[in-house]
């Protein structure tokens, strides 16, 4: 299949959506082009060099609540595919279609790169760039062992077509850059890590040396200094850890996938339950322009919204696709989301945020006689409402001051009980670029996360014991 344009295909799939709209419930056609570098530097060796042009489709089909799904590498396929996706969903479907109503949309959304279009950038200017930001990290100290630098863009273009008069044309370009040096004295092993991320262009990819001898620098530290004693603390954290923090332990238990799959957890996140200081609002939305999870109409052709979840302290809503909606009798959100042709649409975040408090940053350390200052992120886990972070760096908190820096900071707890015991939101806020999501086998989708510095009570801290 060669590139293709809106026009080019637009009457054979509206051919191929009226021949077989009558034996199904719903029917969805989606088209796909996507071009891509990828680039991997690990120490002195180059492990992935790759330039590469995707294109294909996927066909979804609905019949009486089930689904039957199939893809496809070449328009002469179409018919053949739609026949295997239009027989898988009538084996499955034994109930009833619900898809919350959408009115149909004909929409050309290409979202143009302000900073130097990366597929205008010779693959020996990304390499170049890649080798440099090595060399600062292998340079920062002999007891640096082991190096990475990752590089990824990708620019997709996607033609959406439905049985019920949708055609949407949307086109963006993604790239993100990932850094990790791993230092070593003796027995002691410790890695610093940085990746940051852009929908605006190459440029935002330029000029960050600071930046990447930071985490090199951090590992360096870190083999000295000691580590904190594990117990409770009231702590304070930055942005980009509220940030990690909304959207793995809070926004995943808002896809509503989750919730009407399990009717616990459904009862647990009940709308109208309060879980936070009134202060507290928690957002989330592809509607804001410039993100990495920003777009105009999701994989369902639902328009991209901003979805309130936490008002005031109290849980207001959820993240839907039209099918979810339609269980649960409420409103898409435009949040039915695939990775690319390959995958299926299920419920994702998109930029996912806490909103700016109103406390200057450095009165969130008053009064508290012992407690932990943590920064930047190593790693992290969640498992249902239980959640661990690993912090990149932290700094104890001595009668409302910062002191003495420690290293291995690991923050563990229940989202619930830790967004209850939120005493107070900074007036900073941070955008955190550098997310790339994994559910359903889906990894590495583009996501935004922000908010304000935190403090929050009785966290528990990992360390010695």
């Amino acid at each position: 299949m060669t590139q293709f344009s809106f026009e080019q295909f637009q009457e054979q799939l509206h051919h191929c959506l009226q021949r077989y709209r009558q034996r199904v419930d719903f029917l969805a056609i989606r088209l796909e082009q996507s071009d891509s570098t990828q680039i991997l530097l690990r120490g002195d060796r180059l492990e992935t060099l790759s330039e590469s042009l995707a294109i294909g489709g996927q066909i979804r089909a609905c019949h009486r609540g089930g689904w039957g799904f199939a893809t496809f590498n070449h328009l002469g396929q179409l018919s053949e595919r739609m026949e295997a996706a239009i027989t898988s969903a009538k084996w499955v479907g034994e109930e009833e279609t619900q898809l919350a109503p959408v009115d149909p949309i004909q929409a050309v959304c290409h979202q143009v790169s302000s900073e130097r279009d990366p597929r205008q950038i010779a693959l020996v200017e990304k390499k170049a760039l890649c080798d440099h930001y090595n060399d600062l990290l292998r340079q920062t100290s002999d007891k640096i062992t082991t190096t990475s630098v990752r590089y990824n863009d990708s620019h997709q273009r996607i033609l959406l077509a439905t049985s019920e008069g949708t055609w949407i044309d949307q086109a963006w370009c993604d790239l993100e850059m990932r850094f990790s040096a791993t230092a070593r004295e003796g027995s002691q092993v410790q890695t610093g890590r940085e990746t940051t991320g852009s929908r605006r262009g190459f440029a935002d990819l330029l000029n960050l040396d600071k930046a990447v001898q930071s985490a090199a620098q951090r590992a360096v530290t870190a083999l000295s200094l000691p580590t904190v004693k594990g117990k409770s603390y009231t702590v304070v954290i930055d942005p980009i850890l509220t940030g990690l923090f909304v959207h793995e332990a809070f926004g995943h238990l808002s896809e509503a996938d989750m919730l009407y799959e399990n009717p616990d957890l459904l009862e647990v996140m009940s709308l109208g339950k309060r879980f936070g200081p009134p202060e507290l609002q928690i957002l989330d939305g592809a509607a804001p322009p410039g993100h990495r999870g920003s777009y105009a109409y999701d994989d369902e052709g639902v328009p991209a919204t901003t979805t309130p979840l936490i008002q005031d302290g109290i849980l207001v809503g959820r993240l839907h696709s039209r099918e979810t909606a339609g269980k649960l009798g409420e409103k898409p959100t435009g949040n039915a989301r695939c990775l690319n042709y390959h995958y299926p649409p299920i419920v994702r975040m998109t930029n996912t945020w806490i909103e700016r408090g109103t406390t200057p940053v450095p009165d969130l350390f008053q009064g508290i006689p012992e407690g932990v200052y943590a920064r930047n992120w190593l790693g992290g886990m969640t498992n249902g409402e239980m959640f661990t972070f690993t912090a990149g760096e932290a700094w104890m908190i001595r009668n409302g001051q910062l002191a003495e820096p420690v290293k291995d900071v690991t923050l563990s707890g229940n989202v619930f009980k830790t967004l209850a015991n939120i005493e107070a939101l900074g007036d900073d806020f941070y955008w955190d670029e550098s997310g790339g999501c994994g559910k359903g086998g889906q990894s590495g989708l583009p996501v935004g996360c922000g908010g304000p510095s935190l403090r929050i009570r009785d966290v528990v801290v990992g360390g010695d014991v």
